[in-house]
């Protein structure tokens, strides 16, 4: 089956199919002529863009980050999402994410940097760490994904998928074998959503996670085929 794959560069607009057994993403870098990176994956039409900026990158946290978490953590738009864990104070923070940046824990985490500046957190693990995730993906050794995108200038430029495909493109370097990822937003997170769907994720099982306040709020289950997007 040929998957129809455009490219932005520029002003152009370059368009062709993958060829048998080519990825999405290869594909895009043959039409181009250089690496491409996902637009929007979620149409008929595998939408690429070749324009270099910004510039969006991935470096490991240290401890020197945790007041940015602090700040990002706080902000309203990533509080409404984040609050279920606990209160971010400095020192909860601290106490609750420090183990993972002092590489104590399998959950490994990065900060985003656009054009240099530190805008938000992603973090990473495989599935099969998380037993009760495990039972929720269809490859219980997907590697898992959150992230968020703190500075609140930063949110609704794009930088979500950018940089969700920066991680993408990082994954099986650092979990050789790794041929799917899993993700699990807020059913009612729809820019989350939509973020997932533009560099490649699938919707998946829909699911009920308990709450401090003894409730429960429904999550959906997202994965990615790391083999047909990225090759």
């Amino acid at each position: 089956m040929f998957t129809p794959v455009a490219v932005h560069t520029g002003t152009q607009r370059l368009g062709g199919v993958t060829r048998p057994g080519e990825s999405w993403a290869a594909a895009a870098t043959r039409i181009a002529g250089r690496p491409a990176y996902a637009l929007d994956l979620s149409g008929e039409v595998k939408e690429f863009s070749s324009d270099p900026m910004p510039v969006v990158s991935l470096r490991p946290m240290t401890r020197g980050d945790l007041p940015y978490l602090v700040r990002w953590l706080n902000a309203d738009h990533v509080h409404q999402w984040y609050a279920v864990d606990g209160e971010p104070t400095p020192e909860w923070v601290a106490d609750n994410y420090g183990p993972d940046i002092d590489g104590k824990t399998p959950v490994s985490f990065w900060v985003i940097e656009v054009n240099g500046r530190s805008v938000g957190f992603c973090q990473d693990y495989r599935i099969s760490d998380e037993p009760d995730y495990a039972l929720l993906t269809p490859d219980p050794d997907a590697i898992g994904f959150d992230y968020a995108i703190g500075e609140p200038a930063f949110v609704g430029r794009g930088i979500g998928p950018r940089m969700a495909w920066v991680w993408l493109t990082s994954v099986r370097d650092r979990y050789p074998g790794a041929t799917a990822c899993f993700a699990a937003p807020d059913h009612r997170n729809a820019a989350s959503l939509r973020m997932l769907a533009k560099v490649g994720f699938e919707q998946g099982t829909w699911f009920d996670e308990p709450q401090r306040d003894g409730t429960t709020t429904t999550m959906v289950g997202c994965s990615i085929d790391l083999r047909r997007v990225l090759g």
